[in-house]
């Protein structure tokens, strides 16, 4: 039932992380970019709004830079995000051109979730936008998200944010994981892949770990997170493996791909 539900939702946000728009050496998977946008393209043209979260920014940047790594202080990542997004959003526009999409780049801090005008003229520009028949692409403004009022934890929990602004009805979690497991699978093989979690209970949290969990970029302590806000705000959410972005497709026709955290049910 929760899975062909799936099939219903008319405003979906799709977050992809690093590792599915990277290849392990840095560099940008071209063939991503343009799958990601044909699918994304496409379920917009059927009829549901798209809004994509992405991440990448610092990864790209710090690479056009010739960094050896990915910087650790701060002011090295707000210099290779601001090289980064730029590089980013040429991608993106050039890959959804192809298929005569209108994309737009939406850049937010935390702060903005949390003051009342700002909240509103966000959430008005992103509808103005959807209305328009353009597809937001959302990341946070590093290059001045510099504390912790401002700065997100990862985009994990910034989708989960901007899917609550917009009232959105599904979220989409395209991770290096392809969903959360009764145990870690790196280091026990007998783990399982859990289908759909209906309720996010202590169990749930615990196993999802700390910070530092190895379950995906982010860890899967921030998707729990995240699912937690956002099933309480009348959305579903699905993690899943993103390096074929096509997977989408099975999600969003209710196929049991990943782990959906269902949204809560009231009854009345």
């Amino acid at each position: 039932m929760y899975r062909k539900d799936l099939t219903n939702r008319k405003r979906i946000v799709v977050k992809i992380g690093t590792t599915s728009l990277t290849y392990p050496n840095g560099n940008i998977n071209l063939r991503r970019f343009d799958r990601l946008a044909s699918v994304l393209t496409d379920l917009k043209n059927s009829g549901k709004d798209i809004v994509l979260v992405s991440s990448g920014a610092i990864a790209v940047g710090a690479k056009r830079l010739g960094l050896k790594e990915r910087p650790r202080d701060t002011v090295g990542k707000q210099a290779s995000s601001a090289v980064g997004q730029a590089i980013l959003m040429q991608y993106y526009e050039k890959s959804f051109n192809e298929f005569n999409q209108r994309v737009a780049q939406i850049l937010v801090t935390k702060d903005i979730f949390g003051h009342r005008q700002k909240r509103t003229n966000v959430r008005n520009t992103f509808e103005k936008l959807l209305e328009l028949g353009v597809i937001p692409i959302v990341n946070e403004n590093d290059t001045v998200a510099t504390d912790e009022f401002n700065e997100f934890s990862d985009n994990d929990t910034l989708a989960s944010y901007v899917a609550e602004l917009i009232k959105s009805d599904l979220l989409i979690i395209l991770s290096d994981i392809d969903g959360m497991y009764t145990g870690d699978p790196n280091k026990n093989e007998e783990a399982e892949l859990i289908s759909i979690i209906e309720n996010i209970n202590e169990d749930i949290i615990r196993l999802a770990g700390g910070s530092a969990s190895s379950f995906g970029t982010g860890g899967m302590a921030t998707k729990v997170q995240a699912a937690l806000r956002v099933t309480a705000s009348n959305c579903d959410m699905v993690i899943a493996k993103g390096d074929d972005p096509y997977v989408i497709y099975s999600i969003t026709s209710g196929q049991p791909i990943g782990t959906l955290f269902a949204r809560k049910r009231y009854d009345g």
